[in-house]
């Protein structure tokens, strides 16, 4: 009994396979390799439009850099047209020049850029106190409109820039000189000799014009415009129609200047004010002309 049941348990001998069999074999074993293999890949990239993908994607205007910076709209005006735009509150006037760049094509060094006064490049927007929705006027030619000014006329304000050297001081002359023997006019604004200064916000008053009547210099900047105004009427000035600024020290009160807006093609058509106080003259210059101007 014994014998048999050894016999029962006892395995009999593995059949050898035959071709069929071990093919057979070979492919199921084969796709549980794949099988394996593709369980440990790696979940496929999201397309480049899935929303999922672009979801730490910033929505702001500056990308990179008004996060967490505190952000001011403003109307850039150029040419006749308005821009509106978000840039930094701690943005320096030199990268607001950098804005206006990207806005117009016109390059920075051609700028004129005007908020209450011109836009100082070392100070930010918030120092000046540029507030939300706030208007700034933007002068300046792009430089084909440059290479485009007819060169005569650029030759003609150099030579009558030289031919007033060569004359006698303009403070002498007989034409001004009935004016300033009326003396300084008690009411003429403070002036700061050897100093710079912005244009204040008020008009500048207490001068005297080539009369000897009264009249004040109003900077409209928003409209691009010069004002000028007497006790008889107001004359509104396109800036971009002053063909020229000239201007001499008034001698015994260099701290004044007698200055002259060219509204014509020739010297008759000067608009001579006397008593400018010195520390606006610059100022005056650079708001009415441009700095990218040649002289």
């Amino acid at each position: 009994m014994d014998t048999e049941a050894e016999a029962v348990t006892t395995e009999a001998p593995a059949r050898p396979l035959n071709c069929v069999e071990e093919e057979a074999a070979a492919g199921a074993a084969a796709e549980d390799s794949c099988d394996a293999r593709g369980s440990l890949q790696p979940a496929p990239a999201q397309p480049p439009g899935d929303p999922m993908a672009q979801a730490s994607v910033s929505n702001g205007e500056d990308a990179g850099g008004g996060v967490g910076r505190e952000l001011v709209d403003l109307k850039i005006i150029w040419n006749k047209t308005k821009h509106d735009v978000k840039v930094p509150l701690d943005s320096t006037g030199s990268e607001l020049k950098q804005k206006i760049h990207s806005i117009t094509g016109l390059p920075p060094a051609m700028q004129k850029v005007m908020y209450k006064g011109l836009v100082p490049e070392d100070k930010t927007l918030r120092e000046i106190k540029v507030t939300s929705g706030a208007k700034i006027m933007v002068v300046g030619s792009t430089i084909n409109d440059v290479l485009a000014v007819n060169t005569p006329k650029d030759a003609a304000q150099q030579d009558s820039k030289a031919e007033e050297n060569k004359k006698e001081p303009l403070c002498r002359q007989k034409q001004h000189r009935k004016v300033l023997d009326k003396g300084k006019p008690e009411d003429v604004m403070p002036s700061v000799k050897g100093a710079q200064e912005r244009l204040p916000t008020v008009p500048l008053s207490g001068m005297y014009n080539k009369s000897g009547g009264k009249v004040r210099l109003t900077f409209k900047l928003e409209q691009d415009q010069l004002w000028i105004g007497t006790k008889e009427r107001t004359e509104k000035l396109p800036m971009g129609s002053i063909k020229n600024v000239v201007s001499e020290p008034i001698e015994g009160h260099e701290d004044y200047h007698m200055m002259a807006f060219q509204l014509g093609p020739t010297e008759a058509s000067y608009y001579w004010v006397y008593w400018v106080p010195t520390q606006y003259v610059d100022a005056i210059k650079d708001t009415v002309l441009g700095k990218w101007q040649y002289f």
